[in-house]
């Protein structure tokens, strides 16, 4: 397999992805509707053809240019896109999409690809764009994946949770990151235990091009950090890297409302724990990063942009409201 065609590729998932496979030797071409900065422009190992990926044509314009060995979903949101993709290119050696951890659709401890029922997805969710749906539409992605194995397309899909690193639009790290590099008291939701499954992109990208290359037709594959941590670990693995100390105030429900906010207004927080089995994806042969280095390099990326994630949590005036009830009781 030495050509891929990345669907996406100039933000955050696709752009690591591009970074991995040009490390891996393949030639790359990035498929985008050329509305942001092409980070890879100058770089004339990676080819561009602007398209937008919802136009049927211009997806098969693409497929006939590049003739790609491979092919990297990174856009498809709605399941329809999945099913013309696996048409269009149908006789590539693989086509690999972009799930979501958010496709399961009933809580279990851990979540794994062959046993966790998916969320169903009636007509109008899968045409509907609103994040409510987003969980329905990519569960229905993945049913368009085993429907085009079964026409004998090698077809795969991964499932990553929330994905964390450089380059991350989200910024729902950065503004934990922001919190403990400028504070010296860092409010922590509940009791600090809450574990929600994080994956480092460059994990995601590494765990894209494996799958491409060894894994099976109609398999999803989940990908997470092999090593889980709990938020409050989280916070600690932060400051470690920012090489700081920082006093954890624990606020549960009570506590929050006096600064009129809930737990769920905290960026990576969830109530019931999100575990991802990922011994699927190790077998064959997939390793994530060890989390202090994942951190590090998410940490100097934080520092070396704008990012502050004020627009993802509380402000700063809401939990200084909470700040000053801890200290009086």
């Amino acid at each position: 397999m030495d050509s891929a065609l990345v669907i996406g590729g100039t933000r955050f998932i696709g752009r690591h992805l591009v970074d991995d496979l040009l490390d891996h030797a393949y030639d790359v071409t990035i498929f985008t509707r050329g509305n942001r900065e092409n980070p890879f422009a100058d770089d004339d190992r990676v080819d561009h053809i602007e398209g937008d990926r919802t136009n049927d044509t211009a997806l098969e314009a693409a497929a006939t240019t590049v003739d790609p060995d491979a092919v990297f979903d990174c856009v498809a949101y709605h399941p329809k896109d999945v099913r013309a993709a696996t048409r269009i290119f149908a006789d590539c050696e693989a086509y690999v999409y972009v799930s979501s951890g958010a496709a399961y659709g009933r809580e279990a401890i851990p979540k794994r690809e062959d046993e966790t029922p998916l969320h169903p997805c009636t007509a109008d969710q899968a045409t509907d764009d609103s994040f409510e749906t987003y969980g329905n539409r990519k569960a229905e992605g993945d049913r368009a994946v085993f429907a085009a194995a079964e026409d004998g397309i090698r077809a795969m899909a991964v499932r990553p949770p929330i994905v964390y690193g450089p380059h991350d639009y989200t910024e729902r790290l950065d503004w934990w990151i922001d919190r403990v590099n400028r504070f010296d008291r860092v409010v922590i939701p509940g009791d600090g235990t809450n574990l929600r499954h994080r994956v480092y992109v460059e994990d995601v990208a590494s765990a894209l091009r494996i799958v491409a290359e060894g894994g099976t037709a109609g398999e999803a594959y989940n990908v997470g950090d092999r090593r889980l941590v709990t938020l409050e670990e989280m916070v600690d693995l932060i400051a470690n890297a920012l090489d700081t100390d920082v006093d954890l105030v624990h606020a549960g429900p009570r506590e929050l409302a006096a600064g009129e906010l809930e737990l769920d207004d905290y960026p990576l927080y969830r109530t019931y724990p999100h575990v991802l089995s990922t011994a699927k994806l190790a077998a064959l042969g997939w390793e994530s990063t060890p989390l202090e280095e994942a951190m590090g390099r998410s940490v100097d990326a934080h520092l070396d942009s704008d990012r502050d994630g004020d627009d993802t949590g509380p402000d700063r005036e809401a939990e200084e409201r909470v700040l000053g009830i801890l200290e009086t009781l």
